[in-house]
């Protein structure tokens, strides 16, 4: 974090802006689209935009035919970064060396499974093998680095893949989820929501309540409600662990155990 800091400081750039240069280079080469760059949970497009914006103006993202890209100047800001990552990687000690070896190509093999799987539809999965920048060495952090991140985006994929087959819309399971986690708030709900309209949210109830998933009146989830999300998890985790390899499911404990071990040693 120092020197993405240090660089947020030389390019006069806040943290937003700065890191939607780095997000850009994980993109095909020619751009991604304004829609790809709006979530698909947000009921307000164009939250980036003011990240863009400044991002543009210091010289480092334009605006193509394909959609946003880095320019020369934006791909080697992120090429420092990556290189900077590598780094610090590899003065890392959280692990003895034959744990971490194992996990990371425990972890890499898992995502190599999953990220070539006939399902879902691919919407993330390609950054991931963008942000590998080739193969990191086998058994390293850096290769630990790219599984995880890797795994996040096709978890991410296999999430939406759930939702959009059960036939709910973004914004509405975003707010069905944090019912369903048990926010009974509907003013922390709209803090929580930030890419949402007020008036979006409360069409949202609406329709959820109408489709007999959130109580009426109170803000909760309905046995029926509970159900319908749990659902989109169970599909979400059948789309995501399906394709691990058996041996690497084996070791379910023992990568539980270790992903703990790292979380603490970098915490």
């Amino acid at each position: 974090m120092t020197f993405h800091l240090r660089a947020m400081e030389g390019l006069g750039l806040d943290r937003p802006a700065y890191f939607f240069v780095i997000n850009r280079s994980y993109d095909p080469p020619d751009g991604v689209s304004a829609e790809r760059l709006d979530s698909p949970y947000a009921s307000i497009p164009g939250r980036w935009r003011g990240m863009a914006a400044a991002a543009r103006g210091a010289g480092l993202v334009e605006e193509a035919d394909a959609g946003w890209r880095l320019t020369a100047k934006g791909r080697d800001v992120a090429r420092q970064a990556h290189d900077a990552a590598r780094a610090h990687f590899a003065t890392l000690d959280v692990l003895p060396a034959d744990e971490l070896g194992k996990l990371a190509r425990l972890l890499d093999a898992a995502f190599q499974a999953v990220a070539r799987s006939p399902e879902p539809p691919r919407d993330h999965t390609p950054r991931a093998f963008v942000y590998r920048d080739g193969e990191p060495e086998p058994g390293s952090f850096a290769q630990l680095d790219a599984a995880v991140y890797g795994l996040w985006q096709v978890r991410d994929d296999c999430h939406m893949a759930a939702w959009r087959a059960a036939g709910i819309g973004g914004p509405d399971l975003e707010v069905l989820t944090l019912v369903w986690r048990g926010e009974k708030n509907a003013e922390s709900l709209a803090e929580r929501l930030q890419g949402h309209a007020a008036e979006d949210i409360r069409g949202s109830l609406e329709r959820l309540r109408r489709a007999g998933r959130i109580e009426q009146g109170a803000l909760g989830v309905t046995a029926q409600g509970a159900r319908f999300r749990q659902d989109v998890e169970d599909e979400t985790d059948r789309l995501f662990f399906a394709p691990w390899p058996d041996d690497v499911g084996a070791q379910g404990a023992w990568l539980r155990q270790k992903l703990a071990q790292v979380n603490a040693a970098l915490v």
